[in-house]
């Protein structure tokens, strides 16, 4: 039902359009602060009960959504989702990671954050074109009945969870080697502060920023129709899921994520010199950024301590949420001659 619950309060429910656009504004607003609360309770009682509270949330979200009568219907369903998105961020990668540690195949975390990353976008795209048709089809009641179930599934998921046991061998100041699988790797320092990660954390912040502002950008421009955009944003997405493949097969790093954001600047400039690479480059954008979400993922949770892992995620989260606000708000200043 991604996107068609736009449809849904204002045709079906009669809410206005500026009262819908102001919730859901409100929403983001509160998931991003409420980012770093939630990583801290995921550390302090358990990543696996976080998922599970967040898919509870998610659950009872959605049927207030389905249900629900107004514009307060709106306002509490829009705050459910957000509570529920808010304790799942940070808690799945670093529960990943933990079991990653506790099978010894930590250095798999990268290919399957990687992978999976990919998948979930080409699946999104699936879904909501599914999602369009089912309720084309026979409408919106079985359209939140099925995506009830969806969510439903996901909480059942985190059920089956196991929590891995907490490490409590910190590795020591110098930098060591170990053997992780078949390969040898370095064993860094585990940071005890978030603010030690703030480095790592704001190249791929800033890429998404500028992926989301050039899209925003080619969106909004004169001329485009409804077709071409569909087909932009299709490439759009595949493009962050072929980036998110790649990233299984480049070394993790704060190296590569400041040469990453570099690449971005270049395709940016190169875009605005050049207005006939602007497409390109919303979409190189796009790539560029699927290669780095994952590679941030994995550097995070190679060098966060485990009293702080899902916290760090968190944290990432609402950088990202930050820096691209900022940059679509950037880009609705800019005048439109693309």
């Amino acid at each position: 039902m991604h996107g068609l619950y736009l449809l849904w309060w204002v045709q079906e429910k009669g809410v206005p359009p500026a009262i819908v656009a102001a919730t859901l504004a409100a929403g983001d607003v509160v998931l991003a602060a409420l980012e770093v609360p939630t990583g801290w309770f995921a550390d302090r009682f358990g990543h696996r009960v976080s998922l599970i509270v967040g898919s509870v949330a998610q659950v009872t979200g959605i049927l207030v959504f389905w249900l629900g009568q107004g514009a307060g219907g709106l306002l509490l369903a829009t705050l459910l989702v957000a509570l529920g998105d808010a304790f799942r961020s940070g808690a799945d990668q670093a529960l990943l990671y933990r079991s990653c540690v506790a099978l010894d195949r930590e250095a798999a975390f990268r290919t399957i954050e990687a992978t999976t990353r990919a998948i979930e976008l080409v699946a999104l795209v699936g879904l909501i074109l599914a999602g369009g048709a089912i309720v084309d089809a026979w409408g919106f009641g079985i359209g939140w009945l099925i995506e009830t179930v969806v969510c439903a599934t996901g909480l059942t998921i985190a059920l089956a969870m196991v929590e891995p046991p907490g490490s409590n061998d910190e590795p020591a100041p110098e930098a060591t080697t170990r053997q992780i699988g078949a390969g040898t790797c370095a064993v860094r320092q585990r940071s005890g502060k978030v603010t030690d990660l703030i480095p790592l954390i704001v190249p791929a912040s800033l890429l998404g920023s500028a992926a989301s502002a050039a899209l925003f950008l080619a969106q909004t421009a004169g001329g485009s129709n409804p077709a071409r955009l569909s087909m932009l944003v299709a490439i759009v997405t595949c493009a962050e899921a072929a980036g998110s493949m790649l990233a299984a097969h480049v070394a993790a790093g704060r190296r590569s994520q400041i040469g990453l954001a570099g690449l971005g600047a270049i395709v940016m400039m190169a875009a605005f010199t050049l207005p006939a690479a602007f497409t390109p480059a919303v979409v190189t954008l796009s790539f560029l950024f699927g290669v780095a979400y994952p590679l941030r993922a994995a550097a995070i949770q190679r060098l966060a301590a485990d009293r702080m892992r899902a916290r760090a995620a968190s944290t990432a989260s609402a950088f990202d949420k930050a820096f691209t606000a900022l940059g679509l708000v950037c880009a609705g200043l800019l005048p439109r001659r693309l």
